[in-house]
């Protein structure tokens, strides 16, 4: 049996995919949880085979649970299954330790597939997603351009950028302004979300 845990924040979505999962003669739903602060406890009292991560949770995204499942429990292997088809997601993820990229409209067949592939030690990626991430590219932006971006995704001031990177206003203006023309954006906030999306902001 493949023992699994699910960490989504929508006990809808949860316990879906565990009735679904759960159909499978060779897959056992050990644990549920609803935020990504509780997932490592969960491997560690439940020691799945295979986390089933949402990226987007309360307490800890599942990238984040993901690296920490990682370091603390190496044998036990993470599938992110998100509603979010990002490349920036996918890069982050793989980065983070992930042994597989789908999203939630997988079929069940090819979800449980997906699981099965993981566990016995293979990697596994949404092949439509696994084309966008190729075809993002490399960043465009500078090392500084991306340091200022970064902190004005955490919605910080001009004010408060130039402190954090002991840079002049002025100085950051420019970055910003580089950084929009760079990702075609019209405003800050959507040149740093243009710039998650592509997984630029890592």
């Amino acid at each position: 049996m493949i023992r699994l845990l699910i960490a989504d924040d929508q006990a809808l979505v949860r316990g879906a995919l565990a009735a679904l999962l759960g159909l499978e003669p060779d897959l056992e739903v050990v644990a549920e949880v609803g935020r990504g602060d509780e997932v490592l406890a969960a491997v560690a009292q439940h020691r799945p085979d295979v986390a089933i991560l949402d990226v987007e949770m309360p307490g800890l995204d599942g990238i984040a649970a993901a690296a920490a499942v990682r370091d603390a429990a190496p044998e036990c292997r993470v599938l992110m299954v998100t509603t979010f088809g990002r490349p920036g997601y996918l890069r982050r993820a793989m980065l983070a330790g992930a042994a597989g990229f789908v999203v939630k409209d997988t079929p069940a067949r090819q979800l449980a597939d997906a699981v099965r592939r993981v566990a016995s030690g293979l990697r596994v990626v949404d092949p439509v997603l696994a084309a966008e991430s190729l075809t993002a590219g490399d960043s465009p932006l500078t090392e500084r351009e991306t340091d200022v971006l970064r902190a004005a995704a955490g919605g910080a001031t001009i004010a408060g950028i130039a402190r954090e990177l002991f840079l002049s206003e002025g100085t950051v203006r420019n970055y910003l302004s580089n950084a929009m023309g760079k990702t075609g954006a019209n405003t800050r906030a959507e040149a740093a979300r243009i710039a998650e999306e592509n997984g630029w902001l890592i």
